[in-house]
């Protein structure tokens, strides 16, 4: 006698074929794709982004090497805070330092479109190309299309050295 032709059940079968490994990999990859896309999205859903604070000050330049009386142009990098991006921002700032270590910090575009002026030593004036428009040393409109005298830097020394914070509102 001989012995009964038996077909294993499917279930319980346990040798691995290419198509259950084909569809464990496909259900692998794509819980990978989600649990990727998940993560981002509840980090957005549970942490706020960070709030947006005032500009902070930035230490700039010591007060003793600006020379009282000349508007000096000053470099320096500030750190912009937008959601979770945090940038350096390299700026500049036109400095006119008084006789009593008074300073004011222009910022360095013109009222009129935002074009960078420049100091213009034989006229005493700070003048912008673009358009012709002019400032006195102290930043009123000699002439020109500019609407408003230029705007300035909220200021502040401390230890012998010029801090500049952010932009004054204007008046």
């Amino acid at each position: 006698m001989g012995q009964p032709n038996r077909t294993p059940h499917p279930a319980v079968d346990v040798s691995p074929t290419r198509r259950a490994f084909y569809i464990g990999f496909i259900n692998g990859a794509m819980g990978l794709i989600g649990l990727a896309l998940a993560v981002p999205a509840a980090i957005y859903l549970l942490f706020p982004p960070k709030l947006r604070k005032g500009q902070e000050w930035v230490e700039t330049a010591d007060l003793s090497k600006i020379p009282a009386g000349t508007p000096t142009e000053i470099f320096f990098e500030r750190t912009n805070v937008d959601g979770w991006k945090i940038t350096n921002v390299k700026a500049t700032a036109w400095v006119v330092k008084g006789p009593y270590n008074e300073v004011v910090a222009f910022t360095p575009q013109c009222t009129h479109l935002g074009c960078a002026y420049h100091w213009d030593d034989p006229s005493h004036t700070f003048m912008c190309p673009c358009h012709n428009s002019v400032f006195s040393i102290d930043g009123k409109v000699l002439g020109g299309p500019a609407p408003r005298p230029l705007d300035r830097y909220m200021t502040k020394i401390q230890g012998g050295r010029l801090d500049i914070g952010p932009p004054e509102p204007h008046a």
